[in-house]
C-alpha cells in the first residue's frame, strides 16, 4: 500500500507503510514466534491477514486550523493542523464523512482548539463506522460553549450524512495529551448506541466504550475463540477485561457442533459467563447486548479484573478464564493468581506479544497448546496474538 502523506513526510504514524504486505505479515509472525518460543507453543496456526487499507472502523482525529479552514488529522511539531481527510487506512465511510463534518464545523462556528495558545473549543473528532455503514460522531470539546450551536445545526449534518446514527459531545476541559475526557457524554441524537454486528452477535456500542479497531479481524478473532473453546465445554467462564462483551457474548452463543449456526436459546455448552470491565460505559453496552440476545446465563460487572480474581473464593474459580488486557498485559498479581488457582484453561488474547511473554513466565503450569496471529493493524508493527493455555 502506498500513501502520499507518508511519502511526503507529512504523517509517519504507519511505520510499515510501503513495505509489501506479505513481508509485514511474515515479520509479525516471526516476532510472535520468537517471543513465545521459550514456552513451547504446541501449534502455530497460519496468521489471519487483513485488508491492507480502509480497515479502521474508528478514526481519532485532531482538529486544527481555524473555524473557517479546519483540518481533520494530526498536528505537526509546531502544533499546526495537518489535514488527513484522505487517510488510506480509515474506512471509506470515514473518508466520505470528513469533508461533510468539516463543513459542519464551519457552519456551527466551532473554533478548533489551539494547543499553543490554549484557546478554542474543538479538540478531537472521533468517528466510528459499524459493519452496516452507520456512523457514530463524537465532538471532543473544551467546554459546553458550542453545544447549543451544534444542536441548532445538527439537522443539517444529519441531512448530509443520513448514515450518522449517534452524535455526541465529549468534554475534555483539561489541557493534556489524551483523546477524550471521562465525564458523562452528551448524546444529541435519539439513538444512543451504535449496533456492531459481528458474526451472529450484535453488540451495542456506547460513545465511551472500547471496540476493536478492525471489524473484520475482530470478527475472525471471536470466531476462532469460539471454535477453540467449543470442545472444552466449560461449565463456567470469566471474561476479564471484557470491554463491550465480544468474547463473552460469542462464548455464550456458541454454535452447534457442526458450526452451522447459533444455538437456540442458550449456549450448547451451558456455559455461565461473567464479564468484568473497568469502564462503566462498556459494561452498560455489554448488558444491553446481553439483554437484547436474551442470554440469562451471562452477566457483566464494572470492576478491576485483578481485584475481582483476588477477591474471589478459590473454590469458585471457573473452568475457563478469558483475558484480553491492554498493552501492559495482565500483570504479576493476576498471573500469579492464575498460576496458583485450579483454573484448567486460559484463553489469552494480547495486543502486545512482549507483555504476553512476560506474563507467561509467571505461569509455568500452563502450556500454550496453540496460538495465532491476527493482523489487527496493517501498516504498523502492532498485531493481536491469541493463545490457548492448558494446565498440566
Amino acid at each position: 500500500m502506498d500513501c502520499a502523506y507518508f511519502d511526503a513526510g507529512v504523517c509517519r504514524s504507519c511505520a510499515l507503510m510501503g513495505e509489501p504486505y506479505d513481508a509485514q505479515l511474515a515479520g509479525k509472525q516471526r516476532h510472535a514466534e520468537d517471543l513465545l518460543a521459550p514456552f513451547g507453543v504446541g501449534a502455530w496456526l497460519p496468521p489471519v491477514a487483513s485488508r491492507e487499507g480502509g480497515y479502521r472502523n474508528k478514526a481519532k482525529m485532531v482538529v486544527g486550523g481555524t473555524v473557517d479552514e479546519p483540518t481533520i488529522g494530526i498536528l505537526d511539531a509546531d502544533g499546526h493542523g495537518v489535514d488527513l481527510e484522505a487517510c488510506g487506512i480509515c474506512s471509506p465511510g470515514h473518508r466520505a464523512a470528513f469533508p461533510v463534518i468539516a463543513r459542519f464545523i464551519r457552519l456551527a462556528r466551532i473554533a478548533p482548539y489551539d494547543v499553543t495558545t490554549r484557546r478554542g473549543e474543538l479538540k478531537h473528532l472521533i468517528v466510528t463506522e459499524s459493519p452496516d455503514g452507520e456512523l457514530m460522531i463524537r465532538f471532543v470539546l473544551r467546554s459546553t460553549e458550542p453545544v447549543a450551536r451544534i444542536r441548532k445545526h445538527l439537522p443539517t449534518l444529519l441531512d448530509e450524512l443520513p448514515n450518522a446514527r449517534v452524535v455526541s459531545v465529549n468534554l475534555l476541559p483539561e489541557h493534556k495529551a489524551v483523546v477524550e475526557g471521562d465525564a458523562d457524554e452528551i448524546v444529541l441524537t435519539e439513538q444512543q448506541t451504535l449496533p456492531m454486528r459481528l458474526n451472529d452477535v450484535t453488540m451495542h456500542l456506547r460513545p465511551q466504550s472500547f471496540f476493536q479497531t478492525n471489524t473484520e479481524i475482530a470478527a475472525a478473532l471471536y470466531r476462532e475463540a469460539r471454535e477453540w473453546i467449543r470442545d472444552l465445554a466449560p461449565d463456567d467462564a470469566w471474561d476479564l477485561y471484557s470491554g463491550v462483551g465480544g468474547f463473552a457474548l460469542h462464548l455464550a452463543t456458541a454454535a452447534d457442533a457442526s458450526g452451522n449456526g447459533p444455538a437456540t436459546g442458550t449456549a450448547v455448552t451451558g456455559t455461565a459467563v461473567t464479564g468484568i470491565e473497568t469502564s462503566v460505559e462498556a459494561v452498560a453496552s455489554a448488558e444491553l447486548s446481553r439483554t437484547d440476545a436474551a442470554l440469562d446465563r451471562v452477566r457483566f460487572e464494572s470492576g478491576d479484573a485483578t481485584a475481582f480474581a483476588l477477591g474471589s473464593d478459590p473454590a469458585d474459580a471457573p473452568a475457563l478464564v478469558v483475558v484480553n488486557p491492554p498493552r501492559r498485559g495482565i500483570g504479576p498479581e493476576l498471573a500469579d493468581w492464575l498460576e496458583a488457582s485450579d483454573v484448567p484453561y486460559v484463553l489469552y488474547s494480547s495486543c502486545n506479544a512482549a507483555s504476553l511473554a512476560k506474563d507467561l513466565r509467571r505461569m509455568p503450569s500452563f502450556t500454550p497448546t496453540k496460538a495465532r496471529v491476527f493482523d489487527m493493524f496493517p501498516q504498523t508493527t502492532h498485531f493481536e496474538v491469541m493463545t490457548l493455555l492448558v494446565r498440566g
